[in-house]
């Protein structure tokens, strides 16, 4: 698809939501969950929700990461996640990993060939990454790790640990599958389970 496609569909768009839809959507928005996913083009949360608009917060990061609990550090992430869950008080966070992750592959061999690109690495934490062997291509099994490792990061902040203590916040991690369109859920009961099909 070209960028001049992209300008034709823009163009289109304002016909393809009724104007009382339009209206209400201008009014605010109540999204039921906050959807924190990978900056990947292959990955689209709507297409994989089926959510409408004005019915999921997204937060999109390379590799889906979540950064650790520093409220005075400006981050436009934790901002984002602050605003989803104080502001509008969203009542589930969905963390979803997907198959094929250029940025788990990064950090499961420790950053080897992002010379060029400082930036990243330290988004990351390629420098604090030990460097394995990848289990398959896809890097599924670290992944899915990965997702645990980003939810953990998430009970860290403060006010999710006592909204989730409270039973007023939900934490859920998924796994999309690329090459087979499939979404894997990570049980609520235990981290050496391995993620359920949706």
């Amino acid at each position: 698809m070209s960028f001049e496609t992209f300008v034709q569909n823009a163009r289109r768009h304002p016909q393809l939501i009724p104007a009382d839809q339009r209206e209400q959507l201008a009014a605010g928005q109540s999204p039921s969950a906050l959807f924190i996913g990978c900056s990947d083009s292959r990955v689209i949360p709507s297409q994989i929700t089926g959510a409408e608009p004005g019915t999921l917060f997204e937060l999109r990061t390379a590799g889906n990461v979540v950064p650790k609990y520093a409220p005075d550090s400006g981050s436009s992430e934790m901002g984002t996640i602050e605003y989803a869950v104080l502001q509008l008080g969203i009542p589930d966070i969905i963390v979803c990993g997907h198959s094929h992750c250029g940025a788990v592959t990064a950090l499961t061999i420790a950053g080897r060939g992002l010379d060029e690109l400082p930036a990243l690495c330290t988004w990351l934490g390629t420098d604090q990454a030990v460097a394995a062997e990848l289990s398959d291509a896809a890097v599924r099994t670290e992944s899915k790790r990965h997702i645990r490792a980003q939810l953990e990061t998430l009970r860290e902040y403060p006010f999710i640990h006592d909204r989730v203590e409270a039973g007023q916040l939900r934490l859920h991690g998924w796994f999309y599958e690329i090459d087979t369109g499939l979404v894997h859920v990570a049980p609520q009961s235990s981290d050496d389970e391995d993620f359920l099909p949706l």
